[in-house]
């Protein structure tokens, strides 16, 4: 998928404006972005940089996988059943509306400073955003196809391949997308509240030293593996599967 000129003028020029203000400002707590690059190669050289982003990688991809199956299976439940969505609706409802932190902290004092507990957090704490959005998709169904697919008597696999998915999968990318935000900002957050590695945890040690010139290291690499991921992932997946909307 290309990209426009002004996509590809606005990362750099918001490194220009830094810049700009970190020599304007001339303080060592906003580093120009040459020092910060020279940081970035330091702590890459010294391993821990790649270390700590493949301990998050792992965790975030984990909770991500784990949260979009149990959340789309959800979602197509309560969707489908609204016996079932009056019953548990409410309980999705608190899911959504529960403080993370609170989670994160529940989970880590009931099954220790674990990975299974980090990742336990994440899941808990993302599954009712995957659960609404596809819940919603569900819903949105046009009922015309169902009368169609009865008229030609399709099988309950050909319904899903030809109906269901093509008009799910919008859903399941807006759910997808959110989720990689989300679960990014939580995992970082719960490594800060215990763990023995990854971004959240180096991030916070280079608070306890006032080190600005770390902070804004692992910020931008981070930053960079989001935009990989937006461009590289998902904005080639959501052109490949909506494709069949622009076709006239």
């Amino acid at each position: 998928m290309r990209l426009s000129v002004l996509e590809w003028l606005s990362l750099p020029l918001l490194v220009v404006i830094w810049h700009i203000l970190a020599i304007a400002m001339s303080s060592r707590f906003l580093p120009t972005p040459l020092a910060v690059a020279s940081e970035i190669t330091e702590l890459a050289i010294s391993g821990n940089l790649l270390a700590d982003f493949a301990k998050t990688l792992t965790r975030a991809s984990i909770g991500f996988v784990v949260a979009m199956a149990v959340g789309l299976a959800l979602g197509l439940v309560l969707g489908r059943l609204r016996p079932v969505d009056r019953l548990f609706g409410p309980w999705v409802v608190v899911g959504l509306n529960l403080p993370a932190i609170v989670v994160a902290i529940a989970c880590y004092i009931w099954l220790g400073l674990t990975e299974f507990a980090l990742i336990l957090a994440v899941v808990i704490n993302k599954v009712p955003l995957v659960t609404t959005t596809i819940r919603e998709g569900v819903r949105s169904l046009a009922p015309e196809f169902d009368e169609l697919a009865d008229a030609f008597r399709l099988s309950t696999g050909h319904r899903l391949r030809v109906i269901y998915v093509p008009q799910l999968i919008p859903f399941v990318l807006a759910a997808a997308r959110t989720g990689i935000s989300l679960i990014w900002k939580i995992v970082l957050v719960f490594e800060v509240l215990g763990s023995d590695g990854g971004v959240g945890f180096r991030v916070s040690v280079f608070f306890q030293f006032f080190d600005i010139k770390g902070v804004l290291a692992y910020t931008i690499v981070f930053i960079l593996v989001v935009v990989a991921i937006e461009y590289l992932v998902l904005r080639p997946l959501e052109s490949r599967f909506l494709r069949w909307r622009d076709t006239p």
